[in-house]
């Protein structure tokens, strides 16, 4: 490919890796890849990809919590899940391998509070669920499986007992699960 008509300067790159996870090569590649889903016809470098565009790239095509994931981190004031190169940055700077489990784990409860109440409850329990497990007729479990499963996270998860999951009784869960730090990643 060949080069973008908007560098990095020496200055932004290293504020850039000063506030986040990210080597200087990571984010030299991470301004590539943003650069090539950038829409030409909003000119020759818009300021914002859409959620779309990231949706096709190789490392999120897949993942079912993809939606989530763009609208957690765009800060388009359109809701519209939208990215900029800084919201791409934040987003990558949490999946690496640098990211501490703190980051990690406050991101993951995030994206997973869908209703964005800053609890998981019941509901979002279960989008949790079907997400993870695909939402058609062979995949969903049943109502009765999905109530059981529920109240088994409940009960494990919910410490104060108030029927939902804040992030401090999540990071306590996550922080007993050693294998979430190494899941929670994006490679470019």
């Amino acid at each position: 490919m060949g080069g973008t008509s908007s560098k990095l300067s020496k200055d932004l790159l290293s504020e850039y890796q000063e506030l986040t996870f990210l080597t200087k090569q990571e984010i030299l590649m991470a301004h590539k890849i943003f650069s090539e889903l950038q829409d030409k016809e909003n000119g020759p470098y818009s300021a914002r990809v859409s959620m779309e565009k990231v949706f096709t790239l190789p490392e999120l095509k897949s993942n079912p919590f993809r939606k989530r994931i763009c609208q957690v981190f765009s800060t388009s004031d359109l809701k519209d899940g939208s990215l900029s190169f800084e919201d791409f940055l934040d987003l990558l700077s949490a999946f690496s391998d640098s990211a501490t489990l703190e980051i990690k784990s406050h991101y993951a409860f995030r994206i997973f509070d869908f209703d964005d109440d800053g609890t998981l409850d019941a509901r979002d329990l279960e989008k949790l669920v079907n997400s993870l497990t695909g939402e058609t007729d062979d995949t969903r479990l049943t109502g009765e499986e999905m109530k059981q499963l529920i109240g088994n996270i409940l009960e494990e998860s919910d410490i104060d007992k108030d029927g939902t999951v804040n992030l401090s009784e999540f990071q306590h869960v996550i922080s007993r699960s050693p294998d979430f730090v190494s899941s929670f990643k994006i490679v470019m």
